[in-house]
């Protein structure tokens, strides 16, 4: 499987659940919006069903009501005046109950404040045919009773709840209808959200399926790889191991080789440079005698009292010429000599051994004393973790970085170096830091390369140390880096491992 591929499917399976997702807050989003208007919807018509009942049961008091009194006019019975009374004491709670129900409806608000208007003469004209009842006045009771028979007020009041019963039957077929549909938009988005969901998890089982299939195939094929991954490691290892002391063996020949013509070159320059008295004696005799005819004066150890002056320059010339040479030997031999200790270091075996690391540092800062009083450094040495590799290598490694820390300090700054260690998930973490001169951050990586120094060439050295230092870092299953800023001091970090073995750097 490559990495496209399995972007591919990463990107497809989080679009998956984000879709999966989504789909679920959308369905439970439009539930809840349609369960919240369907409760509205049912409650509305419920109100309506309330509202009708409210003014059936103001009709039943009313009509309660005038049976009452009827009965009381014919027969004087104690009952019915008592049914009157109760009929009348219940009539005012209904009615206001009726408009209490009715206030968020503006025509039926109105409806009711003309319900009132009748309902309280109707009650007016039931007092005064009881009143004139009780005082015997007959003739004046029955003729109220025929004038409110022949007036229009419970005509009124029937027209007036018709009418509010038609506005409520009204309301009721359309909240009814409001309810039903958001209901159905209910089940809709339910089954909807339902079917998105069953949709989703077919094609996330299908996706499942697809990857355990693809991670069956992909291990199948590590396993058929890693029949032979062992002897092709092995394989892989001995050609690099002989290559790499192939290039030592021919770094060894071609430095042994270049040694041998340098011998002979700085032969024939000490050669020549005792000559020069000789040949000059010899070039001021010649002179002396061209000039005066006759033997050239000498000096009591038998050299020429003077040059002339062009001889003069010349032979300055070929003392400089002499000086240049010697000076380019030495150095192409000291490089020799490196390249030649940096090929027996690479032959070397690496011993694996318990080392002291406070113990091989403070050894390593009294042998470097001297240098240190001289460069008036002070030389401060932490905490350091105990660790198992090479010993050897750890000297050279950190020798070298502390020579260097001396070398480069700023003059005339009293020098201050550090060297702390510390631990971190097997490793061991060593920082040698400093104050002097520091290291433009554009050269952090040159200093490593070999023969490749960097900052001013104020100092000894052939550029090889820190190319050395990093080689057998590595060599250490390690690594190696440098912060630093100029004029700010450098840090140079050294991480190895707590426990290192010759097998885990084999190759």
């Amino acid at each position: 499987m490559t990495s496209d591929t399995r972007h591919e499917r990463t990107v497809g399976q989080i679009l998956l659940l984000t879709a999966g997702f989504l789909v679920l807050v959308a369905v439970s989003s439009a539930s809840v919006l349609l369960v919240n208007k369907a409760r509205n919807d049912n409650a509305a018509v419920l109100h309506t069903i309330e509202v009708e009942n409210q003014i059936n049961a103001l009709l039943l008091e009313m009509r309660r009501a005038e049976s009452s009194v009827r009965g009381y006019l014919l027969t004087v019975g104690p009952d019915f005046l008592n049914d009157y009374e109760q009929a009348l004491a219940a009539i005012t709670p209904e009615l206001e109950k009726l408009d209490r129900l009715t206030t968020d409806n503006p025509l039926q608000a109105g409806n009711v404040g003309q319900l009132r208007a009748a309902i309280e003469t109707r009650l007016d004209q039931f007092e005064h045919e009881v009143g004139f009842f009780k005082q015997g006045d007959l003739p004046s009771a029955a003729n109220l009773v025929r004038d409110a028979a022949a007036g229009d007020t419970t005509t009124r009041i029937h027209d007036l709840t018709d009418a509010m019963r038609e506005e409520e039957d009204r309301l009721f077929a359309v909240r009814t209808m409001n309810a039903d549909r958001s209901q159905q938009l209910a089940s809709m988005v339910t089954i909807a959200g339902s079917a998105l969901v069953v949709l989703l998890a077919g094609i996330s089982m299908f996706l499942v399926r697809r990857s355990a299939r693809a991670r069956d195939e992909a291990e199948t094929q590590l396993r058929e790889n890693n029949l032979n991954l062992e002897a092709t490691v092995d394989a892989r290892t001995a050609d690099l191991r002989e290559a790499s002391e192939e290039i030592q063996r021919f770094a060894y020949i071609v430095s042994h080789d270049l040694r041998a013509p340098l011998v002979n070159i700085m032969g024939f320059t000490s050669e020549l440079e005792e000559l020069h008295n000789g040949i000059f004696h010899r070039i001021a005799s010649l002179t002396h005698a061209d000039a005066a005819a006759g033997p050239a004066p000498v000096t009591a150890d038998g050299t020429a009292l003077e040059l002339a002056r062009a001889d003069k320059l010349l032979s300055d010339d070929f003392v400089e010429a002499l000086s240049f040479i010697k000076s380019s030997i030495g150095k192409m031999d000291r490089l020799i000599s490196a390249i030649l200790s940096l090929t027996r270091e690479g032959r070397r075996e690496f011993a694996p051994v318990p080392v002291e690391m406070r113990a091989l540092i403070e050894g390593i800062v009294s042998t470097l004393a001297h240098q240190a009083a001289q460069a008036e450094a002070r030389i401060a040495v932490g905490t350091l973790p105990r660790i198992v590799s090479d010993r050897l290598a750890l000297e050279q490694i950190f020798a070298n970085l502390i020579d260097n820390a001396i070398k480069y300090l700023k003059p005339g700054v009293p020098g201050e170096i550090i060297v702390r260690g510390r631990t971190k998930l097997g490793f061991a973490i060593f920082e040698i830091a400093d104050n002097g001169r520091g290291i433009d951050p554009k050269d952090h990586q040159r200093i490593f390369d070999l023969f490749r120094r960097a900052g001013i060439q104020d100092r000894p050295g052939q550029g090889i140390g820190l190319a050395h230092v990093r080689t057998l870092v590595r060599r250490l299953g390690g690594t190696l880096s440098v912060a630093s800023e100029l004029g700010s001091g450098s840090t140079f970090t050294i991480t190895l491992p707590i426990r290192w073995s010759v097998n885990r750097n084999a190759a």
